[in-house]
């Protein structure tokens, strides 16, 4: 690995000639729209399916059976193309963004702004829910919250299509389809858990049972236009076909974020950080 130059890409994007993943496209934030709302709207979104993204790409080669390696790979491939998406609409919305959260940037690095954003904020500056940071519990646990997650995410990114700024609204379009497959996916995985064995039954209840506390914090954040109510009959459906009763735990008051998140970026993030100007 080595330095970059003028005429070398730099490693986690591309320099001096960026592959800008929104080239072609107008992102002049539309008359009537609020534009740090919408980069603070876009940041949170994608930063919940970067981390999402992390913690399903831990199963590769880890999933019970190929199939399912395959499958949960393949989430985490598509929300790590929505988080590419929102992390360069927040940072074109918003020319400040990468300034005020990423203070000390190299010099002449990344090229890209959602990489500079993924790699180089500080935990406090990350926006994403505590649902989608905690560790992967087994297998059951990481169905549970795909099943939760894609089924809230879905609801709010439907109404997202309609959203004035159509940037975001093309973004949530191309999400929709990916966001379905993702819930339907999990919801039929829940189902199998729940009515199989007793032994896949306890660790789909443990695993629901851990994550709920967490599940207020994103059906909030996700509350956009009667998203939520939406989303909580969906999955009462799915509780209801699986026999399982939403667990009586109250909700998580504690730190904005955990420690696992911490240690999820100092893996994430550790090539960059180390080697902040390197190409290859």
């Amino acid at each position: 690995m080595s330095e970059t130059s003028a005429e070398t890409p730099w490693a986690f994007g591309a320099a001096p000639d960026p592959e800008d993943v929104l080239a072609g496209v107008d992102t002049r934030v539309p008359e009537g729209v609020d534009a740090t709302g919408l980069a603070e709207l876009c940041l949170a979104l994608g930063d919940d399916a970067l981390v999402l993204a992390h913690r399903l790409s831990e199963w590769c080669s880890n999933a019970p059976d190929l199939e399912d390696d395959i499958a949960l790979a393949n989430v985490a491939l598509d929300l790590l193309g929505q988080a590419r998406l929102l992390l360069a609409r927040a940072a074109a919305a918003d020319p400040g963004l990468v300034g005020r959260l990423v203070p000390g940037l190299p010099a002449g690095s990344p090229a890209l702004p959602e990489d500079a954003l993924a790699f180089f904020r500080d935990p406090d500056a990350w926006h994403c829910a505590r649902f989608v940071e905690v560790e992967n519990g087994d297998f059951a646990h990481t169905i549970a919250r795909l099943a939760v997650f894609a089924t809230v995410r879905l609801a709010a990114f439907q109404r997202l299509v309609e959203h004035p700024d159509p940037v975001l609204a093309a973004v949530a379009a191309k999400a929709v389809k990916e966001l379905a497959y993702h819930r339907d996916h999990a919801g039929r995985w829940f189902l199998v858990l729940a009515q199989g064995t007793e032994e896949s039954r306890r660790r789909l209840l443990e695993g629901l049972r851990a994550l709920w506390p967490l599940h207020d914090e994103l059906a909030r954040a996700y509350d956009l236009d009667g998203a939520r109510a939406e989303a909580e009959v969906v999955l009462d459906q799915l509780l209801a076909v699986s026999t399982v009763e939403r667990p009586a735990v109250a909700p998580y008051d504690g730190p904005r974020h955990t420690d696992d998140l911490t240690r999820l970026l100092a893996e994430m993030q550790s090539v960059a950080r180390a080697h902040p100007l390197g190409v290859w």
